[in-house]
């Protein structure tokens, strides 16, 4: 049932809209391994249309996948005679001919999900799937098509993308990301699991927004518990979940693996020559493709640097999972009983804390936007960062605005109220002039801090902080 949905409120106008059309519908979904895709499209759909749906098998052969499709046929019209399904044309000719003698008017529902896994090499599927939408599909007002799947890079060039019969036919597409703070929160307390923001914040650091790792939590447990039986215990879900991720979102996940890696080590927005030196490749195809492909499944993001064009761009490491495995899990070669409560607040978990709160907080620059109370004005997002004489300074989120301002964000994790020092005041003295340096801008800066429970007022915050924002703000 549609109540059973936590979020996804754009999400669901569009199905909504796609429902209650009286057009033929051709819907994409793409997104990145257990985010949801699956569960949001039944959920939605049961009861109202879904009719045939087939879930495509990894590395299956294609007599294999043929005879998925005739089995889940057979379910739905165990009385429809099934045979000579020798290709994917045959079987969706088959499902055309079951379809228009079987429904009347109302809508009709196809699914087909994981869809990269069924067009395996050779399959033609592609092809069959072209013919099926233009010869009889887009001729059917009362039909709504959907495909998924996990290959975000796939999905965007075989469908959105595609330069075959299929140009231009997606009517419309959901690209599902993980969950917001906001959306995590509804769902814990949907599952009956009560815990307080800044827990909530953690748990979201270690695991990202991911609905099938959040659904693993337990009720009554604490957030060291959870992370230490799923993330440290020998049969933990998510010890291993690395190894498997890359593997089966890209068919070459070698290089991927290595830019994660690499990000994950750098702790920072890096460029793309750096990225390169980093892991000893040469500028190319595959590089750029590596990196659209991760970007389109959500793991990196890239950041335009404010000031500077396109070519230098930074890349940042995003998933929240990815970066917690190869900071803490791959290096544990034991079991140790409470592994991740004996880590808190130590060195290497206050640098690991830092680098996730941050790349939390550019997720949710929609809510410091609200916060800031500038939703309304014209903003554009970017990163910062100088090299030279030097001096290396990079400023994460700067907010440049229409109406003559920016905010400088700073981003800062803290169990207790923020200090800025002595020191840090002047490394931020010292980074604003050479922001200003370097930009030349004349616009009002606002130096803007979001911690988890606000800084410290003392003489230096009241020299340079011009906006305070807690945590809280990321749940709007």
């Amino acid at each position: 049932m549609e109540s059973r949905i936590i979020g996804r409120d754009g999400e669901k106008q569009i199905l909504k809209r796609l429902l209650d059309s009286r057009e033929p519908e051709f819907l994409a979904v793409y997104g990145r391994r257990r985010v949801g895709k699956t569960f949001l499209i039944k959920e939605y759909f049961e009861g109202k249309g879904l009719l045939f749906e087939l879930t495509g098998e990894k590395d299956a052969p294609l007599r294999d996948q043929l005879q998925n499709f005739a089995f889940a046929l057979g379910r739905i019209f165990p009385d429809q005679p099934i045979s000579g399904v020798r290709s994917w044309r045959d079987a969706f000719q088959l499902l055309a001919n079951t379809v228009d003698a079987q429904c009347g008017n109302s809508r009709v529902i196809i699914f087909l999900d994981e869809l990269p896994w069924l067009a395996s090499p050779r399959s033609r599927l592609l092809q069959a799937l072209d013919h099926f939408w233009n010869s009889w599909a887009s001729r059917k007002r009362n039909l709504l098509v959907v495909v998924c799947g996990s290959a975000a890079s796939w999905m965007i060039g075989k469908i959105l993308h595609s330069k075959g019969g299929l140009y231009n036919r997606v009517t419309a597409h959901i690209r599902l990301l993980p969950f917001t703070l906001a959306e995590t929160e509804r769902y814990l307390q949907s599952r009956q699991v009560h815990l307080g923001r800044k827990d909530i914040l953690e748990l979201t650091m270690c695991l990202g927004g991911i609905p099938h790792y959040l659904r693993q939590i337990e009720r009554g447990a604490s957030v060291a518990q959870s992370v230490d039986r799923l993330c440290f215990a020998k049969d933990g879900l998510l010890r291993d979940e690395f190894k498997r991720l890359f593997a089966s979102l890209f068919a070459k996940s070698e290089l991927h693996v290595s830019i994660i890696r690499t990000l994950a080590t750098k702790r920072r927005a890096t460029t793309r020559n750096e990225l390169l030196q980093a892991i000893g490749e040469t500028s190319g195809g595959g590089i750029s493709r590596a990196l659209s492909e991760l970007t389109e499944s959500n793991f990196v993001v890239q950041e335009q640097s404010f000031g500077k064009s396109i070519r230098e761009s930074l890349y940042r490491l995003t998933d929240e999972y990815s970066l917690f495995y190869l900071t803490w899990i791959e290096k544990r070669e034991r079991d140790t009983e409470g592994f991740w409560a004996s880590q808190q607040n130590g060195r290497s978990w206050q640098a690991w804390a830092g680098f996730s709160f941050e790349s939390l907080c550019l997720k949710h620059v929609r809510q410091i936007k609200h916060a800031l109370a500038i939703g309304g004005v014209a903003t554009v997002q970017s990163g910062w960062h100088t090299r030279g004489d030097g001096e290396r300074a990079q400023i994460d989120l700067v907010l440049d605005r229409a109406d003559n301002c920016i905010n400088l964000c700073e981003m800062k994790f803290s169990v207790h109220e923020f200090t800025i020092s002595k020191a840090y005041a002047e490394t931020l003295r010292r980074k604003l002039y050479l922001f200003q340096q370097s930009t030349k801008t004349r616009k009002n800066i606002f130096v803007t801090f979001v911690t988890t429970f606000g800084c410290k007022h003392n003489p230096y915050f009241s020299e340079l902080v011009s906006n305070e924002l807690t945590m809280d703000c990321l749940f709007g």
